[in-house]
C-alpha cells in the first residue's frame, strides 16, 4: 500500500500527531507537512519520511497568528497537486483533506470538524477584539464554503469515535467510518500510588484545566489536610491565546497545592500517570480522547467530564466515573481517596478494558479494509 500522509503541522504532542506517528511506522508511509519542529512534536517523528511543503502566502505575515495559520494552511492544501506515485492520499487535520481538490483517492480520518468553525465558535469569539471578530467571521465562512465543495468529493472517511462521526454528518452531511485509535498498553505501568491527581491534556481553552482546577478546590475544601496535589501536565505552544489562558490557570490555582508542567517528554509523562492516585479529564465534548486509555492502561481510575468520546470508552462505574459537575469531580476524588481497593479495582478493569478493546492490532484491520476501497475506488 504507498500511503501518503497529510497534515498541516507537526510542532506539537497530541493525540492526533500520536496517531499520525503510528499509521506513517505501520505503512512506511511519508508524511506531508508544512510545519515540522522535531523538538516540539514526537520524538519518533525523526524515523518517518516527514517532508515540509507549501508555498508562503506573504499575506499571511500580516494576519494574527491563528489567521495566518488558517490561511496558508488552506491556500496550500487546496493547490498542492501531489507528483509522487499513490495508492491512498490520507490527510488529517483540516483543512488537509482540501487535497481532494487538485488530487484522487483521499481517505480522511477526521480527527475533528475544526471546532472554532462549528461547535466551539462562539467560545473563541468571545475573547476576541472587535476587529479580531470581523476577520474571523470572515474567514470561517470561506472556510465554510470551500469545505462543502471540497469534502463532498473526498472518497472516504473515517473518524474516531461516534460522538464525532454526529459532528460529520451535522456539519459536512457526510457519513463516516468510526474506527476508534489504539493505544500502546505495553508502554504504560502502575508503580505507586504517590498523593495527587494528575490532568494531562494541552494547555487550550477547550481542555478546561480550569474546571479541574475549581474541583480541586472543592476536593481541597472537603479533605482538609490530607496534603494531595493537583498536577496539570501539557503541551503548551506560544500561541497568544493559549498564553493568556495559561495565566488564568496560575489565577486560579492561587492557595491550592496546583503544579502545571508543560512540554515533557513522553517518559516523564507516563512516569506521571504510574505513580498518580488517580487521573483527570475534563476537555469539552472532546472528540475522543486518549488521555482516558492512557490513564486505564496505566492501571489508574480516571474520573472524567460526562460529555463526548469519554463517554465511549470509559465504562461508569466499573473502569472510573462520569460526572456533571465540578463538585461531583470533587466528590469522587475524595471517594477514591477513602477506599484504596476501590482505586485498585476500577485501574484493573480499565487495563482490561483497553488491552482487550483498543490495540493498534484492532485499528489496522478495520484500516487496511477501507484503505483496500479507497485504492480501487479510482483508475
Amino acid at each position: 500500500m504507498k500511503l501518503i500522509l497529510l497534515q498541516p503541522y507537526l510542532n506539537i504532542k497530541g493525540g492526533a500527531e500520536r496517531v499520525i506517528l503510528e499509521i506513517a511506522k505501520h505503512y512506511k508511509a511519508p508524511v506531508l507537512t508544512l510545519e515540522y519542529d522535531k523538538t516540539k512534536t514526537y520524538e519518533e517523528f525523526e524515523d518517518v519520511d516527514v517532508n515540509v511543503v507549501g508555498k508562503k502566502v506573504p499575506l499571511s505575515n500580516f494576519l494574527p497568528y491563528r489567521a495566518s495559520q488558517g490561511l496558508r494552511y488552506g491556500y496550500n492544501f487546496y493547490n498542492l497537486k501531489i507528483k509522487e506515485d499513490y495508492d491512498v492520499l490520507n490527510p488529517h487535520i483540516s483543512p488537509s483533506e482540501w487535497i481532494r481538490h487538485n488530487n484522487n483517492r483521499v481517505l480522511w480520518y477526521c480527527h475533528t470538524p475544526p471546532r472554532e468553525v462549528y461547535d466551539l465558535y462562539k467560545t473563541r469569539m468571545a475573547n476576541r477584539s472587535y476587529k479580531e471578530k470581523l476577520l474571523y467571521s470572515g474567514m470561517t465562512k470561506v472556510y465554510k464554503t470551500v469545505a462543502s465543495r471540497t469534502i463532498n468529493k473526498i472518497e472516504e472517511i473515517a473518524t474516531n469515535s461516534a460522538n464525532t462521526e454526529a459532528r460529520i454528518k451535522q456539519y459536512f452531511l457526510r457519513s463516516a467510518t468510526v474506527i476508534p485509535p489504539g493505544i500502546n498498553y505495553e508502554l504504560y505501568e502502575n508503580t505507586s500510588y504517590n498523593k495527587y491527581f494528575l490532568y494531562p491534556s494541552r494547555i487550550i481553552v477547550n481542555k478546561q484545566q480550569d474546571y479541574v482546577i475549581k474541583a480541586f478546590r472543592h476536593f481541597s475544601e472537603m479533605s482538609k489536610n490530607k496534603n494531595y496535589s493537583l498536577i496539570l501536565a501539557g503541551t503548551l505552544s506560544s500561541d497568544p491565546e493559549h498564553m493568556k489562558y495559561l495565566e488564568k490557570l496560575k489565577s486560579l490555582s492561587k492557595g491550592l497545592n496546583v503544579k502545571i508542567l508543560t512540554n515533557l517528554s513522553d517518559d516523564k509523562l507516563r512516569e506521571l500517570y504510574s505513580k498518580s492516585t488517580a487521573v483527570l479529564f475534563a476537555s469539552k465534548n472532546e472528540d475522543y480522547g486518549l488521555v482516558p486509555l492512557e490513564a486505564m492502561a496505566s492501571s489508574k481510575p480516571i474520573i472524567s467530564i460526562n460529555e463526548g468520546g469519554p463517554k465511549e470508552t470509559i465504562r461508569n462505574g466499573k473502569d472510573g466515573f462520569l460526572v456533571n459537575t465540578e463538585k461531583e469531580m470533587a466528590e469522587k476524588m475524595f471517594e477514591l481517596i477513602n477506599d484504596n481497593s476501590l482505586i485498585e479495582k476500577l485501574g484493573k478493569n480499565g487495563r482490561n478494558n483497553v488491552i482487550r478493546n483498543y490495540s493498534w492490532k484492532n485499528f489496522f484491520k478495520k484500516y487496511d479494509s477501507l484503505l483496500s476501497k479507497v485504492k480501487n475506488s479510482n483508475p
